[in-house]
């Protein structure tokens, strides 16, 4: 295993002391009066579990936390979401880190922007909140293969989430680099850090009694002198337990509760307890009920958590978006995906706005401090813009020919292994495949997600989980079959995320018989691949446009660009981008109808937006001060 060995690394010695020099000049500017109490002279043992109670040095102290999500948040939006946070009582931030996002290729790693976790670790430390970090490297959260990856997948022997070799030594690399950034971070070094969490909820995958042995000496050897606290549900909570790392628990209903003394008392004795995630919500998928969890039974379970003297950490306190293709899925009995907002009927809705959920909490931890909390920052504004019509277009059929050549292949191949971006294959998005045909018959393959099939450019129905055959009719000579294939996300919880590979997964049958010499084109939709459809590529929007197609048009905003929500009434199902921005996908099956706008992300005057569209264009993209999410925006 490959360790940060300082001593024979002088280069990342010199840049880490630097660091913790320059983050001791920064810290000393702010007012820590509201981090640091008076009784804290010196950072010698951080937070400690001593019989029943959590210690900070020589104090007791309870841990009230939220989660947030930097990578679900505008980074504008950081600092208003963390002043919410702390005007509601709360003393602690927790996060995730998305490996799948901070290294997006093997070996290219990515800490910029909406990405730069060391940025909002040090704002939550201004704002005066501690943190718990939840590093992973598997973390779940609803994100494409639970922030795993997927060029791990790659390799077919692949077994994620155990001792496998190749899972090891790119989790060791993804460390090496994540935990440089962390160590200064950490209390003991002066920063906000008290806790860092051992994977996430292993008890229930439990697939490799080494693994979690393996992920704790991982963080230790890497300078992780921390707190370590595994999580896990009521059915993962035995299989979990690591030797020296407090354990933790998720839930939701009143009716666990007596977890709390029995299940972790009987398995680590007399410890601090802690619920981990307390379910303020729920997430949402596509086709299904948008969940809401009552505000006022809310506040009945988080006072019998406390009560029962148990810290807490509320999972979400503010959801926020998955932006672009990053949601994930759920595969039991069927697949399921989750929808675009994040919104998790949290504490704080998508927006950032107040939720009765907030008020009442604001009161109850108001009541537990022992001085008055910060007052709650004002909203920020809504607006509602005109209607934009779309007045470019260019089918998808058209744009190939600007796209290169496609990957030319005697089998399909699965979107993981084609030979792009620098040999890491394509990790979201669609991805087309064309062969030549000369008879009818029946089409079978395993499409994963959704797979839309044409006779050249006439849509004849789709192929997904539940369908996996389809009448190719009449065929005259020689015509195009193709297959545009839609990652819709990968599985990010149980035991199957070893098979989220997507695309054509294996050979494509007619009459069961393969079909042979495809024709492959990776339709990622990064930015990259929109710079090839340049402006004078597009032509006047038709009145019976081909589809699936590309939509071009312009956002008008005044002199102060502010949130607003878009509403595709009329459209069926795809992606909409913004100034380049990936706002997510939508689909008119619900319970999604709006997509989140960020204010930060639009110009004063006009505004590019591209909408690609599978099957039916609406006249207009009109906007909205209020999502349509099957709840009050303010108050619940």
């Amino acid at each position: 295993m490959t360790t940060c060995g300082l001593g024979r690394r002088p280069g990342r010695t010199l840049g880490l002391l630097l660091l913790v020099i320059l983050s001791f000049l920064v810290l000393r500017r702010w007012d820590w009066s509201t981090l640091i109490p008076p009784w804290l002279p010196q950072r010698e043992y951080g937070l400690q579990a001593k019989g029943q109670n959590f210690m900070l040095e020589d104090s007791t102290f309870w841990i009230f936390g939220g989660s947030i999500h930097y990578f679900r948040v505008p980074k504008e939006y950081w600092r208003d979401r963390l002043l919410k946070m702390r005007a509601c009582g709360l003393n602690t931030l927790t996060t995730y880190v998305p490996w799948n996002l901070h290294e997006p290729e093997r070996g290219r790693f990515d800490f910029s922007g909406n990405l730069d976790l060391g940025a909002f670790v040090l704002l939550a430390a201004e704002i005066g909140l501690w943190v718990i970090l939840r590093p992973g490297p598997y973390i779940c959260s609803e994100i494409d293969l639970g922030g795993l990856p997927s060029w791990l997948l790659q390799d077919p022997g692949m077994r994620l989430r155990t001792t496998y070799k190749g899972f090891t030594e790119a989790v060791d690399l993804y460390f090496d680099h994540l935990m440089s950034r962390v160590v200064p971070l950490q209390y003991k070094h002066g920063g906000p850090i008290i806790a860092v969490q051992v994977e996430n909820e292993y008890g229930s995958y439990n697939k490799d009694p080494a693994y979690m042995p393996y992920i704790k000496k991982a963080l230790e050897d890497r300078g992780i002198v921390e707190l370590l606290l595994t999580s896990d549900n009521k059915d993962g909570l035995s299989k979990g337990l690591v030797h020296g790392v407090l354990a933790t628990i998720n839930l939701q209903s009143p009716q666990e509760l007596p977890l709390l003394t029995s299940l972790l008392s009987s398995v680590q004795g007399i410890q601090p307890k802690m619920v981990m995630e307390y379910w303020t919500g729920w997430f949402d998928s596509w086709g299904g009920p948008h969940n809401i969890l009552d505000s006022s039974e809310v506040l009945k379970t988080v006072s019998t958590i406390v009560d029962a003297g148990s810290s807490i950490n509320l999972y979400m306190f503010h959801g926020g978006t998955n932006f672009g293709f990053i949601n994930g899925a759920m595969h039991f009995h069927e697949y399921k995906s989750d929808v675009t907002s994040y919104d998790y009927d949290a504490v704080l809705t998508e927006a950032g706005d107040y939720t009765a959920k907030y008020i009442k909490l604001r009161d109850f931890f108001g009541s537990l401090s022992g001085a008055p909390l910060p007052p709650p920052p004002d909203l920020l504004p809504k607006t509602t813009y005109e209607p934009m019509t779309p007045v470019f277009y260019l089918s998808l059929w058209d744009a190939l020919q600007y796209l290169g050549e496609p990957i030319k292949s005697e089998k399909p191949i699965n979107m993981e292994n084609l030979p792009v971006n620098e040999g890491n294959g394509q990790s979201f998005g669609y991805i087309l495949y064309e062969t030549t045909i000369t008879s009818s018959g029946i089409l079978s393959g395993l499409v994963r997600d959704r797979g839309q099939v044409f006779m050249n450019t006439v849509s004849i129905g789709f192929l997904d989980y539940k369908t996996t055959r389809i009448v190719i009719p009449l065929v005259q000579g020689h015509m195009v079959l193709r297959i545009l294939v839609e990652n819709r996300g990968r599985v990010n919880y149980g035991d199957n995320i070893d098979d989220q590979r997507k695309g054509l997964i294996g050979n494509l049958y007619l009459d069961d018989s393969p079909l042979k010499k495809f024709r492959i084109y990776s339709l990622d939709m990064t930015q990259s691949f929109f710079q090839r459809l340049h402006i004078d590529k597009w032509i006047s929007l038709p009145e019976a446009p081909t589809f699936p197609a590309f939509f071009l048009g312009s956002l008008s905003v005044g002199p102060s660009p502010s949130d607003t929500f878009l509403k595709l009434e009329g459209w069926e199902k795809g992606v909409v981008f913004i100034n380049g921005q990936n706002l997510g996908r939508y689909w008119n099956i619900g319970p999604q109808k709006t997509l989140y706008l960020p204010g930060p992300w639009l110009y004063t005057g006009m505004n590019q937006v591209i909408i690609f569209e599978e099957t039916m264009a609406g006249p207009v993209i009109q906007s909205t001060e209020t999502p349509h999410l099957g709840r009050n925006q303010y108050l619940k």
